[in-house]
């Protein structure tokens, strides 16, 4: 009997948990972050979505071992682990992300005719790092 109340109880908080705007938009980051890390970082291997050793710099190409379609199939594989990271550790998986965009950016401002990229991708950083600091407050209220 007391297991109907103890679930009728623990109902309501979660009720309202989830009409919160900001728990939403935390999950639909979390979400966002964990897909298309994933979807990109496995397109790294077969390139249906667009020739992605051209997005690398010829410099950063000079100093990694190998092709550049090499260099991306290791990127491909870090973007996985990001995703990855993001579903199961947002706290720390945000701001994975966040420091990998960084990169990125670096990476695409060495490029030109690929600004527009990398302001995109600022934007993309940007949410990253609200999902990490939604991540802190959700897992902060969580544990009390």
């Amino acid at each position: 009997m007391s297991s109907a109340t103890t679930s009728t109880t623990s109902a309501a908080p979660r009720r309202a948990m989830l009409t919160d705007p900001g728990y939403q938009a935390f999950v639909i980051l979390r979400i966002g972050f964990t897909v298309a890390p994933i979807l990109f970082g496995l397109d790294k291997f077969t390139n249906l979505l667009v020739d992605w050793p051209s997005y690398l710099a010829p410099w950063i190409d000079d100093i990694v071992p190998g092709s550049a379609q090499a260099a991306m199939y290791a990127v491909g594989a870090i973007e996985i682990v990001a995703g990855i990271a993001v579903a199961l550790a947002p706290r720390f998986g945000g701001w994975l992300v966040a420091g990998w965009l960084a990169g990125i950016i670096v990476n695409l401002l060495t490029i030109p005719g690929y600004y527009d990229v990398a302001l995109r991708d600022f934007g993309l950083l940007l949410g990253a790092v609200a999902l990490a600091r939604l991540a802190q407050r959700y897992h902060t209220k969580r544990q009390r």
